[in-house]
């Protein structure tokens, strides 16, 4: 009977967004922030911060920096869109940072999902939550951020009930890596386009999930993953052990994998672990070799 209740329970912090209110996120953490260090990184109220009526905002947005509080806070991109987007009427924006592994822990100990530094709501209950990812390694921070907020991590694994996810950045310049966990990706400068998403938003409130997607396809620099036609990466098989094989010459200056049997024009036989993809590791000569080299990068 009490794995049951338990299975039950879980099941309701994991798939209802709407479970939890500001108060009762602010009374679980009344109860663990003396037990984590830097405390002040989940508390938000910072000189300059908004925090704007949540019921009369047409279009709730929540900005995320997949990294620590104190690097994040620092970013002017994160801090200019933010600016951009409280000063509609029609809008509001609010913040969230990766939590550090002693608060990580507690969190998911407790059952509080991650929320945003403002009004303490959860992530999966806003409209729109926007990544910024300046550099690969936090790709995976990203994803972390999507599972400790009770979102799906894979984008065809999300409904209509789950916010748009999308991402911009540096790193987006080449959004394949991250293609099936992101929405949409904003390819450039965000200031602009981030009114056009909030209006396209706002133009397709209530249509079923793919709808309010295709919508962005009118929008420029905005590229919409499910809607792209992908080849298929077929596996190269590697030579007989009895005859000679190209040797993999690994860069000093760029660490890029030399004498590829198979080498787009992107250069995506790179040892970055965060810009390779399985299938094009395989199609790269000695792959496991590969692999190993990358994670040690």
């Amino acid at each position: 009977m009490t794995s049951l209740l338990f299975i039950f329970w879980t099941f309701l912090i994991r798939y209802n967004r709407r479970m939890f209110t500001p108060e009762q996120i602010e009374s679980k953490l009344d109860r663990i922030l003396l037990r984590v260090e830097k405390p002040g990184r989940y508390v938000g109220g910072e000189l300059n911060s908004t925090l704007k009526d949540w019921d009369s905002a047409k279009t709730r947005v929540a900005f995320v920096f997949p990294d620590v509080y104190d690097i994040g806070i620092s970013n002017v991109g994160l801090k200019i869109l933010y600016d951009q987007v409280n000063q509609r009427e029609d809008a509001l924006a609010e913040r969230a940072y990766s939590p550090w592994f002693d608060m990580e822990a507690l969190m998911r100990e407790h059952g509080i999902p991650l929320y945003a530094l403002e009004s303490k709501r959860p992530l999966a209950g806003f409209d729109l939550i926007g990544f910024s990812l300046p550099y690969e390694t936090l790709y995976t921070n990203a994803l972390n951020i999507l599972d400790l907020a009770n979102i799906p991590v894979r984008s065809l694994e999300r409904d209509d009930n789950h916010p748009i996810v999308i991402a911009g950045g540096h790193s987006t310049n080449n959004p394949e890596p991250m293609h099936a966990f992101i929405d949409a990706f904003v390819i450039g400068e965000g200031e602009e386009v981030v009114h056009d998403i909030i209006n396209s938003l706002q133009k397709t409130e209530g249509k079923p999930r793919e709808e309010r997607l295709r919508e962005f396809l009118n929008i420029p620099s905005v590229y919409v993953p499910v809607f792209m036609k992908r080849p298929t990466w077929k596996t190269i098989p590697l030579p007989p052990s009895n005859q000679p094989s190209q040797k993999r010459q690994r860069s000093s200056t760029n660490g890029s994998l030399q004498n590829c049997r198979h080498r787009p024009p992107s250069s995506l036989c790179r040892t970055s672990a965060w810009s390779i993809t399985a299938s094009r590791l395989r199609s790269c000569v000695d792959a496991p070799v590969a692999v190993d080299s990358a994670r040690q990068v």
